[in-house]
């Protein structure tokens, strides 16, 4: 092969010189979510505490993006979008519990090490985990209390506490689909707490007796991946809680591993669950 010929297969040296930044920083901004640490103690292990942390809440803000997504896909009756949306926070919910490998096996001596750098801060006051559960239907206008200082957050919170969930959303279609959902339920203040339903669990049973690729079917699939993947992400919080500190009261005065065994006996979606010992 001759020099020549040789040359031209060498891949092209890559564009390096640029006016300013690069395209991918100006796209990325990878050098501001790099400076965006800053460790409070001497220890070592802080660093990965805080950036698996930051991480949590970046996948926290892609998973809201999905669901209101499918919610606004729902309220303009485009299933297949919704599903798709529902579908792909499903692996963004999958990356986000990997989030606790890094920290699911903390001893308590190396928690302590920099456990005072939190000093009252603690992930229950997360504004975007907060919104996650808002649209799982969990609200509390309590949640709302600790964000008071913090005008656009809070907002942003109100504004999710008062509109419909993403499981509203879906109860509306099935009404809109022929489905009898009770009017107690469409009509219900969606500001507070979603209570299971015999009738929607009564819905839920025939769509699953029925044809399994059906729309509504699918529908109710895609959501019980992501209820399931809520559930495990609750429980490997509390099994890492449990490992890190025991039974001590949590960061930010809450009862720690209690609370957090009470928020992993809830199950999200609850009559899709209920629905299945009907079939």
């Amino acid at each position: 092969m001759s020099q020549e010929a040789h040359e031209t297969q060498e891949p092209e040296t890559p564009h390096l010189d640029f006016n300013g930044t690069t395209p991918y920083e100006d796209y990325v901004q990878a050098d501001v979510l790099t400076h965006l640490q800053h460790t409070l103690s001497d220890d070592p292990g802080e660093m990965v505490f805080l950036v698996t942390t930051q991480v949590m809440e970046l996948w926290f803000t892609v998973i809201v993006h999905e669901w209101e997504t499918a919610a606004r896909a729902l309220r303009e009756d485009r299933v297949p979008v919704a599903i798709a949306a529902l579908k792909r926070s499903v692996r963004e919910l999958e990356a986000l519990n990997a989030s606790w490998k890094p920290l699911g096996q903390l001893t308590p001596a190396q928690f302590n090490a920099y456990r005072s750098a939190l000093g009252e801060g603690s992930g229950f006051q997360s504004a975007m985990y907060r919104r996650m559960e808002f649209l799982l239907g969990e609200k509390s206008a309590s949640m709302l209390v600790p964000h008071r200082g913090a005008p656009r957050v809070h907002g942003e919170l109100e504004k999710a506490l008062h509109e419909p969930s993403l499981y509203d959303e879906v109860l509306r279609l099935l009404a809109r689909r022929g489905h009898v959902i009770p009017a107690a339920v469409l009509d219900r203040d969606v500001s507070r707490r979603y209570e299971p339903s015999p009738e929607v669990e009564e819905v839920w049973t025939a769509l699953y007796s029925g044809d399994e690729s059906d729309d509504l079917a699918r529908l109710g699939e895609a959501l019980t991946d992501v209820a399931e993947l809520v559930w495990r992400w609750r429980n490997d919080h509390l099994v890492a809680t449990r490992r890190a500190m025991g039974a001590k009261t949590g960061t930010g005065g809450s009862a720690g591993v209690a609370w957090l065994e009470k928020r992993a006996q809830k199950n999200v979606f609850p009559e899709l669950w209920t629905a299945r010992s009907h079939v």
